[in-house]
């Protein structure tokens, strides 16, 4: 097919950023909920510089002039890039200081300056600074001979230009002497001040430049100026290397840190000379300097945003409910015994994954427990429940994936605890990411050994869980339960995976020809005259192969509705090409990354949850999962999940064929439908039926 046939994936990706920049100018969302979705938007960029500018700047480095499937070249699309990311951070601080900041003052959220102090701030402010500040912050010297530090990626630092020494000042040496303080992570970037009434605070910036002269007594400060450096993420892993991918893996993290810069953020006020020291100081061109009217590194709002107080500027609590489908009273395996449970998350409380692997740590009839883990929380009940099932005797094996992009670090930390107490560690595959999420527990019971899983299309991570919208699946299915042991024991024994699974199929394999095999499935139906539709619901859709059989089932008449969240290839509603696609995003308060795919299959609806996006990087470089729902009853709970974001006509973006998306406009007597808000109360009324059930039930002691 024509390349014309696919959107460019750097800029989609940008696209789903702006979608996140419009629910900060969403005046329906609460004030510090559209703080919030701005400071996402910051961060999210932040990442893209590193990941996907890195990536084109290292292509472009090497003299790579291959075109993406949209027909750019790397130069093309780091120059499209370029100009679209300027136009989004232009947007970003209009936002903030145009439309955000003034209804924080109405709210009486105010950010003071030096001038607005009154005495008492100004006394608490002086005790803060000699106590905190002055105590962990360091200035360095730079310049003339003095080579400039190493600086951390995405910290602020502020850059001083000072007068020459008076003593010098007869000298031939009359030029200006600069030194730079690096912020470091520890303290806070934002201070509360003593106020009569509502809240105000001083960024940590603005009370540095306020007692700068502590820092250099005697000395002449000319200017000061708050900057940031981004670094490329694109570091290679060499992982067919004797020294193993544990000590690569390190060797990745400090190379991070040491990687060329990207990006030099300024304040738009800071004079040439200075910015002209700073650029050839960090080895930066023109382009990669970026001048802000407002604070450096507006991501730094999340906590602000997240601050206690003025909980009526923010979203009602959505606390998650607990499933009917999994008694508290009741060992959690015999729940899954009765049933395949399936819970929608976090709607539904994550906990029941959580207590699946606590009671199989405690259980005296379990006898192993097999893992994988890509990312995980920093305090997780799930690696404590591990290493309990370990000093209880359980044999426990954990594929903890030390290539998991920017939570290495942490990995690589608990990889070694758990290896030194006794868990048989694997630290991935040789070429891949394991991004599957599986965990199976092997129980002997009075009818002989079985095998319990927990497939999932989010991370076992109990923090993540309360903020992404994922599918669990809990079945003691047999077939399930060997497919699950046998795709495991391939990695864990660097054996040749099963060519023939029960139920399940995986990546890099099989993956892929599996959903164009149910694709075309489809289309055979509607070649028939049959009724023939598809749902699909992915975080990202770049695999050209997947989006041309798409385009072929859309040709012959099948009906296809996608909801894909970020970054989409595929051009819908094309005529001739893709009239029956029809495709969505939704951004609201919950990140959507479910992976759901429905099929209508004569009638017999085929139904799969899944770890994979339909991109190459899933298909072909990552151990990934699809698995079927075979209950009927999860298989109509999640076919209602994707109905009702099919219906959602209030966060829902339409992607249109020139790569535009908009929002419906609702007619005068169209009611609205918000997706996430109508699971939300679907799951609380679910429970407590359940819970009005049960107090109306009277259950007699038995002796």
């Amino acid at each position: 097919m024509s390349q014309t046939n696919y959107f460019d994936r750097e800029l989609s990706w940008l696209e789903f950023n702006q979608r996140v920049l419009n629910e900060a100018h969403n005046k329906s969302v609460p004030l510090l909920e559209r703080l919030k979705f701005l400071a996402i938007t910051s961060s999210n960029l932040d990442e893209f510089f590193r990941v996907r500018v890195g990536a084109l700047t290292r292509l472009i480095e090497s003299d790579a002039a291959k075109k993406a499937p949209s027909g750019l070249t790397p130069t093309e699309q780091l120059a499209a890039v370029q100009a679209r990311i300027k136009k989004m951070v232009e947007e970003q601080y209009d936002c903030l200081l145009n439309e955000i900041a003034p209804i924080l003052l109405e709210h009486e959220i105010r950010q003071l300056t030096e001038d607005e102090l009154n005495s008492t701030q100004k006394m608490m402010l002086k005790q803060v600074f000699e106590t905190e500040i002055l105590s962990v912050l360091t200035p360095m010297s730079v310049g003339e001979g003095v080579q400039f530090p190493l600086l951390a990626n995405q910290i602020l630092n502020l850059c001083i230009r000072l007068a020459p020494r008076p003593f010098e000042s007869n000298s031939e040496n009359t030029t200006d002497r600069f030194a730079v303080i690096p912020f470091g992570r520890t303290l806070s970037r934002f201070y509360s001040l003593p106020s009569e009434s509502g809240f105000a605070y001083m960024p940590l910036e603005d009370i540095v430049c306020m007692f700068i002269h502590e820092f250099f007594p005697g000395e002449e400060v000319l200017e000061f100026c708050p900057f940031r450096l981004t670094r490329n993420a694109e570091v290679e892993v060499q992982e067919f290397t004797p020294q193993g991918l544990a000590v690569n893996m390190a060797e990745v993290i400090l190379a991070r840190t040491e990687a060329d810069c990207l990006r030099l953020e300024v304040h738009e006020s800071v004079s040439n000379e200075l910015v002209e020291f700073m650029k050839s100081e960090v080895q930066v061109t023109d382009e990669q300097i970026h001048r802000v009217p407002g604070p450096v590194d507006l991501g730094a709002f999340m906590e602000l945003a997240g601050r206690r107080g003025f909980e009526n500027l923010k979203y009602e609590p959505w606390p998650p409910v607990r499933s009917p489908e999994v008694p508290a009273e009741e060992l959690l395996f015999d729940s899954i015994a009765e049933k395949d449970i399936l819970l929608f998350h976090p709607y539904e409380s994550f906990e029941p994954v959580v207590r699946f692997v606590e009671e199989a740590a405690e259980d005296p009839d379990v006898i192993a427990i097999k893992q994988t883990l890509y990312r995980i929380s920093r305090d997780s009940r799930i690696v404590r429940a591990l290493k309990r099932a370990v000093d209880n005797g359980k044999h426990v094996t954990v594929l903890l994936e030390l290539k998991a992009r920017f939570d290495e670090e942490r990995n690589l930390k608990q990889a070694r605890e758990l290896e030194a107490i006794g868990a048989q560690v694997i630290h991935g595959v040789k070429g891949l990411k394991t991004h599957a999420k599986v965990c199976i527990v092997v129980r002997r019971e009075p009818g002989g050994v079985q095998r319990y899983v927990h497939f999932g299309t989010g991370n076992y991570n109990e923090s993540t869980a309360k903020l992404y919208s994922d599918a669990s699946l809990l079945s003691c299915n047999e077939e399930l339960g060997a497919d699950a042991i046998a795709f495991f024991n391939s990695i864990a024994g660097d054996s040749q995976p099963p060519q023939n699974y029960r139920k399940l199929e995986s990546a890099p394999l099989r993956l892929r020809s599996e959903l164009i095999e149910l694709i075309q499935a489809e289309v055979k139906r509607a070649k028939a005259g049959n009724e023939a539709k598809i749902m699909v619901k992915v975080n990202a859709l770049t695999d050209t192969a997947l989006i041309d059989t798409l385009y072929s089932a859309s040709q012959a008449g099948v009906k296809i509705f996608l909801n894909i969240r970020g970054i989409c290839c595929l051009k819908p509603g094309v005529p001739g090409l893709s009239e029956n696609i029809r495709v969505t995003s939704i951004v609201d308060r919950f990140l959507e990354h479910a992976r759901v795919i429905y099929l209508h299959h004569g009638g017999d609806p085929q139904v799969y949850i899944s770890s994979a996006d339909w991109m190459p990087r899933n298909l072909d470089q990552r151990k990934e999962l699809l698995v079927p729902i075979t209950d009927s009853k999860c298989r109509r709970q999640l076919i209602h999940i994707l109905d009702s974001f099919r219906k959602d006509n209030t966060n829902a973006s339409h992607l249109h064929p020139d790569g535009t998306y908009s929002k419906k406009v609702l007619g005068v007597d169209e009611e609205p439908f918000r997706a996430q808000e109508t699971l939300y109360e679907e799951a609380r009324i679910a429970t407590n039926r359940i819970a009005k059930k049960q107090r109306t039930m009277f259950e007699p002691h038995h002796f």
